[in-house]
């Protein structure tokens, strides 16, 4: 199963001609499993303004499986991504990303994202990343 992060979703959501975008359309064309966090939920829907536009995408991103943190496992599994990252030269950015990433690796799933932190962590860690060769 592909997780697909907030990056992606902004660039969908916004009509951005970006590779990732493009994968996303694909990956939803092709009836592909994706799925989301409970934490990438709330980045997209706290950036729609209007209340239609919101109701519609609540009810669009309700549809996909949300993957939930374990419990406490995760957060530490998250310090440790940063501290493995950090050790090896690489600086996480956003706390919220090492969570989504110890998410990933907790529940087996590929990333399909467009920030570079994620790169980071690919590099110091076991995520999977999605590859758009």
């Amino acid at each position: 199963m592909i997780l697909v992060d907030t990056s992606v979703w902004v660039d969908f959501l916004k009509g951005i001609d970006s590779r990732e975008r493009r994968m996303l359309h694909r990956l939803i064309d092709d009836d592909e499993e994706i799925s989301i966090t409970e934490i990438i939920l709330t980045e997209i829907l706290q950036g729609i303004k209007e209340d239609k536009d919101f109701r519609r995408m609540k009810a669009y991103l309700l549809e996909f499986p949300i993957h939930r943190p374990k419990g406490t496992e995760t957060y530490l599994r998250a310090a440790h991504i940063y501290r493995d990252c950090r050790r090896k030269g690489k600086t996480v950015k956003k706390t919220v990303d090492s969570i989504i990433a110890a998410i990933c690796m907790e529940n087996d799933l590929t990333l399909l994202h467009k920030d570079s932190d994620f790169d980071f962590i690919e590099a110091c860690s076991g995520l999977k990343c999605y590859s758009i060769g």
